[in-house]
This record gives C-alpha cells, structure tokens and sequence, in this order.
C-alpha cells in the first residue's frame, strides 16, 4: 500500500511539473521594445536645401568700339585695380554716321549721365542708412550691458549695420560702374564714323571698379563688334547666397529670417539672414526626374568677412533656414507618435507595461516633436509601436 501511494505521489509529482512547465512556457511574454525618454532640450524647425555663392557687385566689360583686339593676358581670379588697363582696342574705320544714329549715340551718352546722377543718389541714401545704424547699435550697446533689452536685440541691430554697410559697398560700386558707362557711351560717339586711319587712335578700356576676374570672353587677339562681351569681374568681398526651394517651402520663408550655411569648407557654421524671397518659379527636374516648381532664396552673410573670405562665386553652401527655435521644449522623438480619431496618441512604459495616452503637439521637424500637454519630462515612451503593442500588455526595454 504505501509502495502504491509512493507511486501515485510520484507521477502526480511529475504531471504537476509538466502541467507548471506548459504554462510557464506559454504564458505571455513581454514585448521587447525602444523606448526614449522625455527631455527637455532646445529644438528647430528648419528648412535645409543646397545653395550657392555668387558676387553681388559684377560688372561685364564690353568693347565700346568695333575695332581688333590685342591678347588678353589676364587669368580668371586675377586681382584688377580700379582704372587699370584691362585691353586695348584699335578702331576700324567706320561710315559717317548719319542724322538718326548719331541721335541715337547722344541720347545713349545722356541716358548714361542720368543713370549716373540717379546711381549718385543711391550713394547719398545708403550712406545716410549706414550712418543711422551705425548711431543705432552705439545707443544700443549701453542698454544691453545695463539689462535694459536683450542681446539678441543688438545681435539685430548689428545684423542691419553690416547689411547697410554692404548696400553702401554696393551703391558705391553702382556708380563707379555707371561713369564706366558714360565714358563708353561717349567713347562710342566719339569714335564711331571716324573715318581716320591713324595707327596712334587706341581705345583703352579701363576697369571700372576694384576687383577680380570672374570670366574671360575673349582671350585671343581678334575683330570685335561694339558691345561684345569681353571679360567679366566682380568684387569678391560681396557674396550672397542663392537657394533654390521648393515653392511649398518658401511660402513660409519670410524677409529677415535667420540662415545656417554648413558644409562650406569651413569648421564651423556661418550665420545670415534672407534678404528676398523671388516672386517668380521655375520648374526644376529633380535627380529621381520628378518635376519641381522651386523659388530662388536670396540671403546675406551676417558672419564676421574674416570668416569666410576664402569663399568665391559660384561655392556650394548647406543653407539651413531656420522657421522656428526654442531652447527649453519638452519633445520626444518623432516615431513616437501615432494618430486615433485625429489625435496624436503614445504608448507610455509604466511598471513594465504599455500605456496609452493622448497628447497634444506643438511643433515637429521630422525627428522630434514638441509635447504640449499629456506627458512629463522622464518620461519613457515606447518609439515605433507596432500593431502588436496594445493597452496595459507587458513590454521590456530592449
């Protein structure tokens, strides 16, 4: 008898540790998942496209006169003093003119004498700007090291200063050019329908401005027409950024907004504000053959010229235009998220379980998102739930 009950204890032992074995072994286990925390840090919303450099101030040298050039022996980048010699120009001998075109040679000469007064006048408005600013960031000075406004404010006030400066820069370079043009516009009067043949009469055409060459046109000796595009320069020390976007895109780029440029060849990034949004598109094939309407972004650097004075026309930049900034958002990564009844929801690990919570959301740029309400900093929410992951089931970090 108790040999009988030694043998019942026995296989009843052994059915219990199979039966705990099956249960144990299909019992449900929990979910591994990615999980991050809640932090509190700075954010951007921002819109990052490929741009490039290119000389504000350029100038195309054309020949006044028909005639024959000599060799050109200049190099692209060479550095041109202001009315130095650039080439030279003998005249081919020309009919007189007649009645009609030598008013038209007169009225080209008064035409340039306008736009010279009109390029002087410019010169007297961007310097009067140049000179307010100027006062401007001397009042402000005093008020930010007293705490009176903030250093951003004359972060701004110094911003407006350097573009005033260079829109002086550029006044100036206006009218060095338009007396270039009064002159080659008398030249041309001067010496169209000069029937003279003597070898001395040379036409020396002369740089109007300081700066360096961005293009030759005409490198060999040979017959050039008036007009015709001889060589091209520009003062390098004035760059702008042109940035083409996707039209969707510059409807939220405003005048003044602050620009990132990186991946320019420097070690670390250069700061600049857009100057004009172009009211015009255009269609662009993008590399998958997609057709694109994008809109040209023009934007000023603001950054110290010592900087980036290495960089020329025509450079590749990163430009980084910045729609929206914060330094203390609650956000959580993006993948976070995910919308029931047209609201943004999580799922939140609490005591090793999945937790469904409704939140509301601020701002997003594509890899974090700012919580508004429903969730609190430390927090640890579950990243990429799938379909699998439901209310109140067990998970464990992965």
């Amino acid at each position: 008898m108790n040999v009988q009950w030694q043998r019942r204890i026995t296989w009843l032992t052994v059915l219990l540790l199979i039966v705990a074995a099956l249960a144990y072994g299909f019992r449900p286990q929990p979910r591994l998942v990615d999980i991050a925390e809640a932090k509190r840090t700075p954010m951007q919303v921002t819109i990052q496209e490929e741009g490039k450099t290119r000389v504000i101030d350029r100038y195309i040298i054309t020949a006044p006169v028909a005639g024959t050039t000599c060799r050109v022996d200049l190099e692209v980048g060479d550095l041109i003093e202001k009315d130095e010699t650039l080439v030279n120009i003998n005249p081919l001998q020309s009919q007189a003119l007649d009645p009609r075109s030598r008013a038209e040679a007169r009225a080209r000469v008064s035409a340039a004498e306008a736009s010279l007064h009109a390029a002087e006048q410019n010169v007297s408005v961007a310097r009067a700007e140049a000179d307010l600013a100027v006062t401007e960031l001397a009042r402000l000075e005093p008020l930010v090291e007293a705490g009176h406004i903030s250093a951003e404010r004359l972060d701004q006030a110094r911003a407006v200063k350097r573009g005033t400066e260079a829109r002086l820069r550029s006044a100036l370079f206006a009218v060095d050019v338009a007396k270039y043009e009064l002159e080659a516009a008398r030249t041309a009067l001067r010496y169209t329908g000069n029937t003279s043949s003597d070898p001395e009469d040379i036409v020396r055409v002369a740089a109007p401005v300081t700066g360096r060459i961005l293009k030759l046109h005409q490198e060999c000796e040979g017959v050039v027409s008036r007009g015709q595009p001889l060589l091209e320069i520009g003062d390098t020390r004035s760059l702008e950024i042109e940035t083409d976007v996707l039209s969707a895109d510059a409807v939220k780029i405003k005048p003044g907004m602050p620009v990132l440029y990186e991946r320019w060849g420097g070690e670390k990034s250069l700061t600049g504000r857009v100057r004009r949004v172009e009211p015009v598109g255009f269609t662009k094939i993008s590399a998958l053959g997609v057709e694109e309407q994008r809109v040209l972004i023009i934007s000023d650097i603001t950054s110290d010229a010592e900087r980036w004075q290495t960089l020329g026309d025509g450079y590749r930049v990163e430009s980084r235009f910045i729609l929206w900034e914060n330094e203390d958002v609650l956000q959580i990564p993006a993948s976070a998220l995910f919308r029931i009844d047209d609201q943004w929801a999580l799922f939140v690990m609490e005591n090793n379980k999945a937790k469904r919570r409704g939140v509301k959301v601020g701002q997003r740029n594509g890899l974090s998102a700012q919580i508004l309400e429903g969730l609190a900093e430390g927090d640890a929410v579950i990243t990429h739930p799938d379909k699998t992951i439901e209310d109140g089931i067990g998970v464990k970090p992965r």
